[in-house]
């Protein structure tokens, strides 16, 4: 079994690297078609090559994923596992208890004893595409972890503002009804990252449901709001069913949470540097958000 998750795992880190390869191809031969067509001066690095990559941008289209994580997302519906840190607090199980609700499929369990490993070894045994963990402090759930299966990637966010559905005054009930999703404010490639590994915790929903979950991107926080909705009288009207709370993402690994030690950092937010304050990733679209 170990044996054949390392072969595995290999030849999806190679297919990987062949797919990274095509989308640099692809990038020099656009900067080529924009020159040409706009009859502006070809950017100097690419001038040597600048014939052959041109000769092959005729076909166009070819910046296909050679492997995506997410290849057959929508193909069956994902099945989600959700649990917490250890020995959690009441308020904290409450919480995962909750975010069950708002995922379906989803089964919780709880942690126990087990280490994160035979978690995710568990998880993969059942065909689950993807692991939550929700961690906390003092009580207050602070964090939240994503690692899809089987190979990656898993996504880190910190968590802030948690309001449990106990707490939403005339809070309405929880619907069961596959949702629709709202991305807002997630332009840059980056963002995009994001809207990706959020977007496939859900499955497709049915045209008539009346369940709306947004994300809302405002200076890299992502407020998460639940709402069901009503036709009266010809006007729609919303009901917030929760919870709610915001989410900054720091961290993107290109692997599972059983070895992350040995995965490559995809994204990390350097808090710390000169120009981070400044600095929005999620929304504005830039050559170097990725």
């Amino acid at each position: 079994m170990i044996r054949r998750e390392n072969r595995l795992r290999r030849e999806y880190i190679f297919r990987k690297s062949l797919e990274e390869k095509q989308k640099t191809l692809e990038e020099k031969r656009e900067k080529i078609r924009d020159a040409l067509e706009n009859n502006t001066k070809i950017d100097y690095n690419l001038r040597k090559d600048a014939i052959e990559l041109a000769k092959g941008s005729d076909w166009g289209g070819q910046q296909y994923e050679v492997d995506s994580e997410y290849r057959w997302a929508g193909s069956q519906d994902p099945k989600i596992v959700i649990t917490t840190s250890r020995d959690p607090s009441s308020r904290l199980k409450m919480f995962a208890k909750e975010m069950k609700l708002i995922f379906p499929n989803a089964q919780r369990i709880n942690r126990g004893h087990y280490d994160v490993k035979q978690v995710v070894q568990a998880c993969k045994a059942q065909d689950s595409t993807d692991l939550i963990i929700f961690t906390e402090t003092r009580g207050n759930p602070d964090g939240m972890l994503v690692c899809h299966l089987p190979f990656g990637p898993t996504a880190f966010f910190s968590m802030a503002n948690v309001v449990m559905r106990h707490d939403i005054p005339n809070c309405g009930t929880m619907s069961e009804q596959y949702p629709h999703l709202i991305f807002d404010n997630l332009n840059s490639r980056l963002g995009q990252r994001f809207t990706t590994i959020l977007k496939h915790l859900f499955p497709v929903p049915k045209p008539d449901s009346k369940r709306v979950i947004t994300f809302s991107n405002t200076d890299d926080f992502v407020s998460f709001r639940h709402h069901t909705f009503k036709e009266t009288e010809g006007e729609i009207e919303m009901t917030e069913a929760g919870p709610r709370f915001e989410l900054k993402p720091y961290q993107i690994k290109l692997g599972t949470l059983e070895n992350l030690a040995a995965a490559e950092d995809e994204w990390v937010l350097r808090s710390y540097t000169n120009t981070a304050r400044k600095r929005t990733f999620l929304s504005v679209a830039r050559d170097d958000d990725a």
